[in-house]
């Protein structure tokens, strides 16, 4: 069975961005850059491979990626209707409007279900890129975390999770810090 990814960079005190969507404050260094490209490149955006010398690359952990509406719209604003041009890419969104774009499923029923779906199909790890709303809505779906922790303190913003109380244990696999004194976290779920 296919697991279910968070991957998201946050804040010490919690927001994934600012109250307007602000994310121009993280601290990125070319150290940083290049562990990403090496270690994570499946989640970078099409454009950002392309930077990275990785466009071409095969993919290793993720060959899907999920993302709410507010998450997807800033690279419509840009005309682009699929900013994971190298991955299946599916938005979860009730009122966007179908981007027309063959690679991109735009799916409007029950987000847990349709998630259930996919981890049932064969292929690579499935990718949640984003935002707080659908990241609550799967919650009990999340497999395994990768946090990026931004040596920052934001103060105020959007939160890595917007869910009622729902305490959720995950274990630390791994840790690593890197030269910007980001620290890129990895926790599997607990399961009873």
């Amino acid at each position: 069975m296919r697991e279910l990814t968070y991957y998201i960079g946050v804040t010490l005190d919690g927001f994934i961005a600012g109250p307007d969507d602000e994310v121009d404050f993280y601290p990125l260094t070319p150290g940083f850059e290049a562990f990403l490209g090496a270690q994570l490149p499946d989640v970078q955006p099409s454009h950002v491979r392309a930077s990275m010398g990785v466009a071409d690359a095969p993919l290793t952990q993720f060959d899907t990626v999920l993302m709410g509406r507010r998450t997807y719209e800033p690279a419509l604003q840009y005309g682009i209707t699929d900013p994971y041009a190298h991955l299946r890419t599916l938005v979860f969104s009730g009122s966007l409007d179908d981007p027309e774009d063959a690679n991109v499923e735009l799916v409007r029923t029950d987000p847990v279900a349709r998630v259930r779906e996919l981890k049932e199909e064969e292929g690579l790890g499935l990718y949640l890129a984003g935002g707080a709303g659908l990241a609550g809505t799967l919650l009990a779906e999340i497999d395994r975390l990768i946090v990026k922790k931004y040596p920052v303190i934001a103060g105020s913003g959007i939160p890595m999770v917007r869910h009622g109380f729902a305490p959720t244990q995950f274990e630390l696999d791994d840790l690593t810090t890197l030269d910007n004194d980001c620290a890129v976290l990895s926790y599997s779920r607990v399961r009873a």
